[in-house]
């Protein structure tokens, strides 16, 4: 099975765990021009408000022409405490909140120095949290073409997923697609992993029509 590539994300999109799942492997590109606004340091939460997006501030190091792997993540501003304070605030009553958050906290509140560094570790914790076995590795250089791309999908309309139970759902609409968290948080590892496994197809033939 061809490796899939894809883009580096900061705390990733259910549909990217689900990739990840199915093929049980993936190279994360690092070697493009970074492109701005998009999952790399961006994720969607569901607050008690309706959706949320939580931003990693980033510095680039060589300006417009500067690497994926040289973006460095600046903390003049506490972006940090925001960011977990607007986790805690979104998902602190949901079932499983308490079972999988301290880790993830702490890997948020560490200073590291650049942003892929911050994405792998987050990446790592919840592989091994959600029990999914992939190999993840760096690319180590730029790929001009691969036969599963999936570099800039992630930057496309959201897919409408099938609906599961939202800490919020008595208030707000199903928000589809956002941060594996809300998935997480609010199903379990168990049931969060048969999700992913029942959307793969659709994810799948997606991906083929665009």
């Amino acid at each position: 099975m061809e490796t899939p590539l894809l883009p580096t994300s900061y705390l990733p999109p259910i549909s990217y765990m689900a990739l990840l799942l199915h093929y049980g492997c993936a190279t994360i590109e690092r070697y493009e021009t970074y492109p701005k606004q998009t999952c790399r340091n961006r994720t969607t939460i569901l607050s008690a408000n309706g959706l949320l997006r939580l931003s990693v501030p980033v510095v680039k190091t060589n300006g417009n022409h500067t690497l994926t792997k040289d973006i460095a993540i600046t903390y003049v501003e506490h972006w940090q405490l925001q960011h977990v304070r607007a986790i805690e605030s979104a998902y602190s009553t949901s079932p499983f909140f308490i079972h999988y958050w301290e880790p993830l906290r702490e890997i948020i509140l560490k200073e590291h120095e650049s942003l892929c560094s911050l994405n792998h570790e987050l990446l790592d914790r919840l592989l091994l949290m959600m029990k999914i076995d992939c190999a993840v590795n760096p690319s180590s250089d730029y790929a001009h073409t691969a036969l599963k791309d999936y570099r800039d999908i992630f930057s496309r309309p959201t897919p409408s997923l099938p609906q599961y139970y939202q800490v919020w759902s008595d208030r707000l609409p199903f928000a589809s697609n956002i941060s594996i968290l809300d998935l997480l948080f609010n199903l379990g590892h168990i049931e969060a992993k048969e999700y992913l496994r029942n959307i793969t197809p659709q994810i799948l033939k997606t991906l083929e029509t665009t």
